[in-house]
Protein backbone atom coordinates (compact mmCIF):
# COMPACT_ATOMS: atom_id res chain seq x y z
CA UNK A 1 0.00 0.00 0.00
CA UNK A 2 2.88 2.36 0.76
CA UNK A 3 4.35 1.76 -2.70
CA UNK A 4 0.96 2.59 -4.24
CA UNK A 5 0.63 5.74 -2.16
CA UNK A 6 4.08 6.95 -3.17
CA UNK A 7 3.49 6.09 -6.83
CA UNK A 8 0.27 8.13 -6.81
CA UNK A 9 2.18 11.11 -5.41
CA UNK A 10 4.89 10.79 -8.06
CA UNK A 11 2.29 10.51 -10.83
CA UNK A 12 0.61 13.66 -9.49
CA UNK A 13 3.94 15.44 -9.81
CA UNK A 14 4.32 14.20 -13.39
CA UNK A 15 1.00 15.69 -14.44
CA UNK A 16 1.78 18.95 -12.63
CA UNK A 17 5.05 19.07 -14.58
CA UNK A 18 3.09 18.46 -17.79
CA UNK A 19 0.69 21.26 -16.90
CA UNK A 20 3.68 23.62 -16.58
CA UNK A 21 4.15 23.40 -20.35
CA UNK A 22 1.07 25.57 -20.84
CA UNK A 23 0.20 29.07 -19.70
CA UNK A 24 -1.75 29.34 -16.47
CA UNK A 25 -5.37 30.15 -17.11
CA UNK A 26 -8.26 28.90 -19.15
CA UNK A 27 -6.34 26.45 -21.29
CA UNK A 28 -7.76 22.95 -21.87
CA UNK A 29 -4.41 21.13 -21.68
CA UNK A 30 -3.30 23.07 -18.60
CA UNK A 31 -6.57 22.41 -16.76
CA UNK A 32 -6.67 18.73 -17.81
CA UNK A 33 -3.14 18.00 -16.60
CA UNK A 34 -3.71 20.00 -13.43
CA UNK A 35 -6.91 18.08 -12.71
CA UNK A 36 -5.32 14.67 -13.34
CA UNK A 37 -2.33 15.57 -11.15
CA UNK A 38 -4.68 16.74 -8.40
CA UNK A 39 -6.66 13.49 -8.61
CA UNK A 40 -3.48 11.44 -8.23
CA UNK A 41 -2.44 13.53 -5.21
CA UNK A 42 -5.91 13.19 -3.68
CA UNK A 43 -5.91 9.41 -4.11
CA UNK A 44 -2.43 9.25 -2.60
CA UNK A 45 -3.56 11.33 0.38
CA UNK A 46 -6.58 9.09 0.95
CA UNK A 47 -4.39 6.00 0.78
CA UNK A 48 -2.02 7.70 3.22
CA UNK A 49 -4.87 8.12 5.71
CA UNK A 50 -5.80 4.45 5.37
CA UNK A 51 -2.17 3.41 5.91
CA UNK A 52 -1.84 5.68 8.96
CA UNK A 53 -4.78 3.87 10.55
CA UNK A 54 -2.78 0.63 10.37
CA UNK A 55 0.83 1.70 10.92
CA UNK A 56 2.60 4.21 13.18
CA UNK A 57 3.35 7.66 11.79
CA UNK A 58 7.01 7.13 12.68
CA UNK A 59 7.13 4.32 10.09
CA UNK A 60 4.80 5.69 7.41
CA UNK A 61 6.16 9.22 7.06
CA UNK A 62 9.82 8.30 6.43
CA UNK A 63 8.74 5.63 3.93
CA UNK A 64 7.07 8.32 1.84
CA UNK A 65 10.62 9.10 0.70
CA UNK A 66 10.10 6.20 -1.73
CA UNK A 67 8.33 8.88 -3.80
CA UNK A 68 11.80 10.14 -4.77
CA UNK A 69 12.56 6.77 -6.34
CA UNK A 70 9.35 6.84 -8.40
CA UNK A 71 10.03 10.46 -9.34
CA UNK A 72 13.50 9.63 -10.64
CA UNK A 73 12.18 6.72 -12.72
CA UNK A 74 9.28 8.79 -14.09
CA UNK A 75 11.55 11.71 -14.96
CA UNK A 76 13.92 9.35 -16.80
CA UNK A 77 11.33 7.35 -18.76
CA UNK A 78 8.51 9.87 -19.32
CA UNK A 79 10.36 13.20 -19.38
CA UNK A 80 13.71 11.97 -20.80
CA UNK A 81 15.68 13.73 -18.07
CA UNK A 82 19.28 12.78 -17.35
CA UNK A 83 19.99 11.08 -14.03
CA UNK A 84 23.39 11.80 -12.45
CA UNK A 85 25.43 9.35 -10.40
CA UNK A 86 24.90 11.52 -7.35
CA UNK A 87 21.14 11.17 -7.67
CA UNK A 88 21.42 7.43 -8.12
CA UNK A 89 23.55 7.26 -4.96
CA UNK A 90 20.96 9.37 -3.16
CA UNK A 91 18.21 6.95 -4.18
CA UNK A 92 20.30 4.00 -3.02
CA UNK A 93 20.68 5.70 0.36
CA UNK A 94 16.91 6.26 0.49
CA UNK A 95 16.31 2.58 -0.22
CA UNK A 96 18.78 1.56 2.51
CA UNK A 97 17.10 3.92 4.96
CA UNK A 98 13.66 2.54 4.12
CA UNK A 99 14.93 -1.02 4.62
CA UNK A 100 16.39 -0.07 8.01
CA UNK A 101 13.06 1.43 9.05
CA UNK A 102 11.13 -1.68 8.14
CA UNK A 103 13.59 -3.94 9.97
Amino acid sequence: MILGMTLLGAMGGLFFKRSSRYSIGINKLFITNLFIGGCFYLLGALLNIIILKKLPYMIVYPLTSVTYIWTMMISKFFLNEQISRERIMGVILIILGAILLVI
